[in-house]
């Protein structure tokens, strides 16, 4: 017997579209990607701090957070780097339903999954903002100590150092944080999103 065999979708009677109204604003996904200490939290943090004072819903989903919970339970394989993307992608999904701009922050280092979590909304509703840094800069930076020990081999499987890291081709936004600081690149988001009308 299949696991969904005897599992049926239940229709409510309140839409995504009355939620946002509720809110008033539209709901969307914003996929900061980008190598560890690119400065995708740090600035995902400064630009939910922007919204909440235009009167924006949101709700930032961290990978580091999320690992301590929910993804409690995967390593860092490609298929569970697979799975961590794919729970992600389905909550993200629901606060869209519910009316809620989330603020996703994951190295997401394949393509592929960040486009299955495109998939699942509709095509505005999916902002991908790729925080473009070299890598040496993101190892001069090391705030977790990370690279220290990917180098000597204390981890495995680490993006851009002993696991790859696939570049967005079109994501909507590339902030480049090695050559703007951190309130630059919040404010090319904001801009884009008052552009968008979003």
């Amino acid at each position: 017997m299949s696991r969904q065999e005897n599992i049926h979708q239940h229709a409510f009677s309140l839409t995504k579209e009355q939620r946002q109204a509720l809110h008033g604003h539209k709901s969307y996904i914003l996929w900061f990607t980008g190598l560890s200490g690119s400065g995708k939290s740090t600035i995902a943090n400064m630009v939910e701090a922007k919204l909440h004072a235009k009167g924006v819903s949101t709700y930032i989903l961290d990978g580091d957070n999320l690992r301590n919970g929910l993804n409690e339970d995967l390593g860092f394989s490609v298929d569970d780097r697979k799975e961590n993307i794919r729970r992600i992608g389905e909550v993200s999904k629901i606060f869209v339903d519910s009316g809620i701009v989330v603020l996703a922050t994951f190295i997401s280092p394949y393509a592929n999954d960040r486009e299955d979590v495109r998939k699942k909304v509709k095509s505005d509703e999916f902002i991908e903002i790729y925080v473009k840094c070299p890598i040496e800069a993101c190892e001069e930076r090391d705030p977790k100590g990370l690279y220290k020990k990917a180098r000597i081999g204390e981890i495995t499987d680490f993006t851009g150092v002993s696991a790859p890291y696939e570049e967005p081709e079109n994501p909507e936004i590339i902030i480049e944080t090695s050559e703007n600081t951190i309130e630059e690149c919040v404010q090319q988001i904001i801009n884009y999103l008052v552009d968008a009308g979003i």
